[in-house]
């Protein structure tokens, strides 16, 4: 029995309107779950080489770029109370602004704090929310983080400020343009929305992946098909390097949110299957992040016994029709061929080299594991030549009609994706001109 789309809405609406937007879970209510702390602590009685590693650099006093997160943690897991005041007082300085730093040593080191040092702690948290919100993931992410640790101070107990969080900015905002294929989740900022979709589950039991689950279905594939084949030799480990634009040598701060984000992304949800890949892309030891910067990230979520597939089943054709993504590559091999189409921007990746190139402005099509990539050159009207039965065109416009015509057979229409891609599955053996033009609106 088919259900009518007006009641599903309606059912939504009304479930919305009945969430209870209030925290009263205990401390700690970020990110470390009795069972996430109790797989911790485990980790370091059993000298794990991740425990090693974070333990090694705060003992032997190396600078943290992110100091209230490490020095928390670290207190969190060995009760160690000389690291949890030193996160308190470095929260405690008029340098230390980063929300959502404050809000995890207030959450974590509550224990260590004397009543005058939480309630300047909370004090400084709370006229931190009451600034402009900012409009960006990371930036609304640190707010219900902030929210959530200091809920007890709040006189709704953080409810207006979630609810304006998730009703207003997720569900009003940031969904309606995911759901339209727009980018609206910057691909660097991953790493935060994974941190908002923990806290806010483990403390009001929303999933907020449940009101874009197209998006979310295929993020972990996206996500993998978007780094480039070769590897990076960093100062202290290795990286994958995700995506990028600009011109310069990868940014390994980019490299090492994008490796945490496939960590949270696993623990949010270790039993689906696109997150068994992952699993399997983040258990080879030489991407182990060593560094101050990503040893508490890699400590925080790692989790050696869950059990992953190898990436190498992957496939090694991604196309989304939501967000209009294309990627493909040649092989899982790190001298793979890399074709990637993202966000109106066409680059290639060869012989260890990133080509950006410009989408309409390539004479040849480009070939890679069994597919052909055609940059239109003209969005109204593109004629080309065929020979592979899976062929895409990109550089139309998004969402539109066209016609297709093809030597020998009857025209059809096809309409392209929120990227301005066509998908044209044509028959074995396939070898013919190809004709389309944008129907009128």
């Amino acid at each position: 029995m088919r259900i009518p789309l007006l009641f599903v809405l309606l059912a939504g609406t009304l479930l919305a309107q009945d969430e209870e937007f209030r925290v009263y879970t205990d401390a700690p209510r970020l990110l470390l779950t009795a069972q996430r702390l109790r797989l911790l602590q485990r980790e370091r009685e059993r000298q794990s080489m991740r425990w090693q590693q974070f333990d090694a650099l705060l003992a032997g006093g190396a600078p943290m770029p992110e100091p209230g997160f490490a020095w928390a943690l670290y207190y969190r897991v060995a009760k160690d109370a000389a690291a949890g005041k030193k996160a308190v007082d470095w929260a405690l300085t008029d340098a230390a602004s980063d929300l959502r730093q404050l809000a995890l040593v207030f959450d974590w080191c509550g224990l260590v704090m004397s009543p005058a040092q939480m309630d300047r702690l909370g004090a400084k948290i709370e006229r931190a929310l009451a600034a402009p919100a900012p409009s960006d993931l990371t930036g609304q992410s640190a707010r219900a983080l902030a929210a959530i640790a200091i809920a007890d101070r709040l006189p709704d107990h953080a409810g207006s400020v979630l609810k304006a969080i998730l009703d207003q900015w997720w569900r009003g905002n940031i969904v309606p343009r995911v759901n339209a294929g727009e980018p609206a989740i910057p691909r660097e900022q991953t790493y935060a929305l994974f941190e908002l979709l923990h806290a806010v589950r483990d403390n009001l039991k929303i999933d907020l992946r449940e009101a874009a689950p197209a998006y979310f279905k295929t993020l972990p594939t996206d996500h993998l098909m978007g780094h480039y084949p070769s590897s990076f030799q960093g100062p202290e480990n290795d990286y994958r390097v995700p995506v990028y634009v600009r011109d310069g040598e990868p940014n390994l701060t980019d490299a090492a949110l994008s490796r945490a984000a496939e960590l949270a992304m696993v623990a949010f949800d270790s039993n689906a299957a696109e997150n068994q890949w992952v699993q399997g892309w983040l258990m080879q030891d030489r991407f182990m992040m060593r560094g101050a910067l990503g040893a508490p990230y890699e400590f925080l979520w790692a989790n050696p016994y869950q059990p992953g597939l190898s990436y190498f089943l992957a496939p090694l054709v991604f196309h989304d029709p939501l967000t209009g993504h294309l990627f493909a590559r040649s092989s899982w091999d790190e001298d793979a061929i890399w074709v990637g189409y993202f966000e109106g921007r066409l680059q290639l990746f060869r012989d260890g080299q990133i080509q950006t190139l410009k989408a309409g402005a390539v004479a040849d099509p480009l070939r890679v594991s069994g597919i052909v990539v055609f940059s239109a050159r003209d969005r109204d009207a593109y004629r080309f030549h065929v020979d592979e039965e899976q062929t895409f065109v990109i550089g139309l416009a998004p969402h539109a009609r066209y016609d297709v015509e093809i030597d020998d057979q009857e025209l059809w229409e096809e309409e392209t994706d929120a990227g301005g891609t066509l998908v044209l599955a044509l028959p074995e053996g396939a070898d013919a001109g190809v004709r389309i033009r944008r129907r009128a609106d």
